[in-house]
């Protein structure tokens, strides 16, 4: 190929310590591998700019069969002198890119709420893989999925034109749609999770499916108590903060704990054996005596609420009703 034979050997152990895996990585293997280390590395997430170059030089050539058999065989030295097509250079921001479609952290919908005519015109640039015959017109109102938009704005220069306007901006209108299981809070995500007593008492693990579909293992630490109502945070498991993509909020669980509705005799015995023992303070016989005994009944407080609040609107109701011509006779005497 170089009318030189074959080159020299070098290093070709690098580019698979950089990423962290083994020389007989699989594909799936160099993706988890770069994927967890480019977000982790990113500049915009304070991470080492020269890292994150190494990365995706790294991945750019052991993800290109032909590359990786050259860097197995010669090593770096090779691929710098032209074979294979060389051993990269390309921007490392585009191959993060190019891995992520865009975005590591998913997209939603967006929408145009006006009717909208859209003249696609060509901007094209070479080796992106755009459609440099792409053009048209779409009449709204239009709805994209957010990785049509990055391609679309990717590839074309988008103008916009209403009945008896000049060419303007594009205006996109984000509507949220509201998930059956989270809540967002401004960057943080909020979501319930009930525990039987045994659990908040004795330890849990569960796993919990995240807005991407990630698989989440929560679990409590040995000897921890979960109380109802109470509160625990994951970091960087919210949603991308407003102008830094890359760093994330918090994920917030709100734990309530469900107990029993009642206890047998020797269920409570055998509960007091183990738990903390009562308050220290007994009454006597005597005291005993002396009080007025009451019993406890289960109630709605909402429903109680309500009702309470119902019936005073009534009772303020019927006295304007009794008092209210007497009032006005008196203002008029005065």
């Amino acid at each position: 190929m170089f009318g030189r034979g074959a080159p020299k050997k070098s290093d070709n152990s690098k580019y698979y310590e950089i990423l962290g895996v083994q020389k007989s990585a699989s594909q799936d293997d160099l993706k988890k591998a770069y994927r967890k280390a480019a977000i982790k590395n990113h500049p915009d997430k304070g991470g080492d700019p020269e890292k994150f170059k190494e990365l995706a030089q790294a991945y750019e050539v052991l993800s290109d069969p032909e590359k990786r058999e050259i860097y197995d065989q010669y090593g770096e030295d090779a691929l710098k002198e032209g074979m294979g097509g060389g051993g990269g250079g390309h921007d490392p921001f585009d191959i993060f890119q190019s891995f992520f479609g865009g975005s590591p952290f998913g997209g939603k919908a967006l929408a145009c709420t006006s009717a909208l005519f859209v003249n696609q015109r060509t901007k094209a640039e070479k080796g992106r893989g755009c459609d440099a015959s792409t053009e048209g017109y779409l009449g709204g109102p239009l709805q994209w999925d957010i990785q049509e938009v990055i391609a679309l704005t990717k590839c074309h220069l988008l103008q916009v034109q209403g009945p008896d306007t000049v060419t303007g901006d594009i205006v996109f209108v984000l509507q949220q749609k509201e998930h059956p299981k989270y809540k967002r809070k401004g960057d943080d995500l909020y979501v319930e999770h009930s525990l039987s007593l045994t659990e908040a008492l004795c330890g849990f693990q569960f796993v919990l499916t995240h807005l991407d579909n990630r698989q989440l293992l929560i679990k409590s630490n040995p000897g921890e108590v979960v109380k109802p109502d109470q509160f625990k945070a994951i970091n960087d498991e919210g949603m991308p903060m407003y102008q830094r993509p890359f760093m994330r909020g918090k994920l917030y669980i709100h734990f309530t704990v469900e107990f029993p509705d009642s206890l047998t005799t020797d269920q409570s015995k055998a509960l007091e054996t183990v738990l903390p023992p009562r308050a220290s303070t007994q009454l006597t016989d005597m005291e005993v005596d002396e009080c007025e005994e009451t019993t406890l009944h289960d109630v709605n407080i909402e429903e109680e609420m309500r009702r309470k609040q119902a019936h005073s609107r009534e009772a303020y109701d019927d006295d304007e009703e009794s008092h209210g011509g007497a009032q006005r006779v008196q203002c008029a005497q005065q």
